[in-house]
């Protein structure tokens, strides 16, 4: 296997949030915040509190997509370890200010996980490649119509709170990869309505 900086940031995540699982020192130290960011100025949060995770199947889904997805949005969109981290953690920053904005007043509010990031990397993916499948509990979905599908549950789940997941992050770190990568390659823009008017469906269950 060749080391990527993804598989970096997948090693450095799972060993930081494996040693936190029971230590809630840990977790009120690195988690994001808002409270504790308003007050005492510690923005270091934005970052660190994509590195810990609730349980181990938070930690796995995470890592998991990040583990398919990232390599191929590092090489083509983002080469460079400079490019990509760079990337990932201004992803865990923008995807967390949505949060830090609504509950900065809220002193039982605190969230952590790298999600915001991981949907970065995952809309930056979308880009390049709408009607590649992505695979939702055994069953395939192209690629576009799973982002369409994912904005529209997390507007609806933030909305009615229907759970402890930030589906503000969700929001904030797609926008974010979408945003960083037609910055980054305007000509993506051009090649990806090309490729939403030329679908090609590939359904089916694994």
């Amino acid at each position: 296997m060749t080391f990527t900086i993804t598989l970096g940031i997948i090693i450095i995540t799972a060993i930081v949030s494996l040693t936190s699982f029971n230590n809630p020192k840990a977790i009120n130290d690195l988690s994001m915040w808002p409270v504790m960011i308003d007050n005492r100025k510690q923005y270091y949060r934005f970052i660190t509190s994509g590195f810990v995770h609730a349980d181990f199947m938070h930690l796995f889904f995470n890592m998991f997509t990040l583990f398919f997805f990232g390599p191929l949005v590092e090489r083509n969109l983002f080469p460079g370890p400079v490019l990509f981290i760079g990337f990932y953690l201004c992803a865990l920053v923008v995807s967390g200010l949505p949060s830090y904005f609504k509950h900065r007043k809220d002193y039982n509010y605190m969230s952590i996980g790298a999600s915001g990031a991981v949907s970065a990397v995952l809309f930056s993916y979308i880009l390049m490649a709408p009607w590649n499948s992505i695979i939702v509990y055994f069953i395939k979905v192209p690629a576009i119509i799973y982002a369409v599908l994912y904005v529209i549950y997390s507007i609806y789940a933030g909305k009615r709170r229907m759970d402890n997941i930030n589906h503000d992050a969700h929001l904030g770190g797609a926008l974010f990869g979408v945003v960083a990568s037609l910055a980054l390659h305007p000509n993506l823009l051009p090649y990806f309505l090309d490729q939403l008017f030329h679908p090609v469906f590939d359904f089916g269950v694994l």
